[in-house]
């Protein structure tokens, strides 16, 4: 029991070191620690960022590598700034800047490239030439997929299919993704004794560098026939669709805490969006 807290500790360390590293930039002898990079939701679109660094110093932010802003015009080391997305930025699902820095001496360093997604409903509303309705049907049908699953079970291995759905959400700061969530799932197992399962637990995500995300969670699930347990289980954000779903991979293991041998192991593949999520 020790080993598996100690393993999990780990898991969690990797994770908050690998977060923080994404976030951070030298320049020599300034460090810039990216605080907020996110777009809201809601007209009219605001792009916010904040930073800090490791030493006083002046800043500017560069959209799109044409469009220059100023952050701080005086020396500083807690940088902050709202721009107002316009029209023209619509079109993309992605908004790319650079940060630079002026130190004391008035050298300047430009950041590595950084990239902040401009939510679906941006990319909606630019589309209307498809029609809204033609839009919330073809993404409802899309959401309604099914996650297809393969469970090992006593040294068998059984065919499913699964939906999830985020019912709650919470934001910290981003709207890319949201910092964890509540969801609930049915699942059904074919030729199998135990069809029908039905989930709920909340999943952690945190958003990790080259792919999309890595989300840590734990549900309580049921048989509806007295086969109750829990399943801890980890996924895999892979790359994003339409700037509207993501594909991911799910292990998942399920066990009853004080029964043994009736524990059995999921791998699925699936669509994770919170279209029709409680946003908070």
């Amino acid at each position: 029991m020790k080993s598996n807290k100690l393993i999990l500790a780990g898991i969690f360390l990797f994770l908050s070191t690998t977060y923080a590293q994404a976030d951070s930039t030298a320049y020599g002898d300034i460090e810039v620690f990216v605080i907020d990079s996110y777009i809201t939701q809601e007209h009219p679109y605001k792009f916010f960022l904040s930073f800090f660094t490791s030493d006083s110093c002046t800043a500017r932010v560069q959209l799109m590598e044409d469009r220059d802003y100023s952050v701080s015009t005086k020396l500083n080391d807690n940088h902050k700034i709202e721009i107002i997305i316009t029209e023209e930025l619509y079109k993309y699902t992605r908004l790319r800047y650079f940060i630079y820095v002026n130190d004391r001496e008035g050298d300047e360093s430009r950041s590595q490239l950084y990239e902040v997604e401009i939510p679906r409903m941006i990319a909606i509303e630019h589309d209307k030439d498809s029609g809204l309705l033609q839009v919330c049907c073809f993404g409802g049908i899309i959401f309604g997929l099914p996650s297809p699953t393969l469970v090992m079970m006593n040294d068998k291995k059984f065919f499913g299919l699964s939906k999830e759905i985020p019912i709650f959400s919470f934001y910290s700061g981003g709207y890319n993704y949201p910092i964890g969530y509540v969801g609930a799932e049915y699942s059904y197992l074919f030729n199998s004794d135990k069809k029908n399962f039905i989930r709920i637990g909340y999943k952690h995500i945190f958003q990790i560098p080259s792919i999309e995300y890595v989300s840590i969670g734990a549900n309580y699930f049921s048989d509806f026939k007295g086969y109750n347990g829990v399943s801890p289980e980890i996924s895999v954000g892979l790359f994003r669709i339409q700037n509207v779903f993501t594909l991911f991979s799910r292990y998942r293991y399920n066990f009853q805490p004080n029964k043994g041998g009736t524990d059995f192991h999921e791998f699925s593949i699936g669509l994770y969006s919170n279209f029709f999520s409680l946003n908070l």
